[in-house]
C-alpha cells in the first residue's frame, strides 16, 4: 500500500468486519501513507462512525480522527503531510 490516502469502503459491514479491514489497512500501511479515509455511510453508518472514534482513539499508529468532506467519512491521519 502505497498510496498517500487510502479509501476503504466499508458500505454493509459490521463492526468486527470494520475492524478486521481497518486493522489490515493499518498494518499494510508505509511510511508514505498519510491517511485512511473509512466510508461508512451517513444514515446507516453511524454506528460504524462511532466506533471507530472510540475504538481507534487510542491506537498508537493514529495521529488523530477528522471527519471527512461529508458525515460519511471518517479519516484517521496517521502521519502529517508537509507542504512547503
Amino acid at each position: 500500500m502505497n498510496e498517500p490516502f487510502v479509501r476503504i469502503d466499508l458500505h454493509g459491514c459490521s463492526q468486527d468486519e470494520a475492524i478486521r479491514r481497518i486493522d489490515r489497512a493499518l498494518d499494510e500501511a508505509t511510511s508514505s501513507t498519510y491517511q485512511l479515509q473509512l466510508i461508512h455511510g451517513y444514515h446507516r453508518g453511524t454506528n460504524l462512525r462511532t466506533m471507530i472514534q472510540s475504538w481507534y482513539r487510542y491506537e498508537p499508529r493514529v495521529l488523530r480522527i477528522i471527519p471527512g468532506d461529508n458525515p460519511g467519512i471518517t479519516i484517521l491521519v496517521l502521519r502529517e503531510l508537509y507542504t512547503r
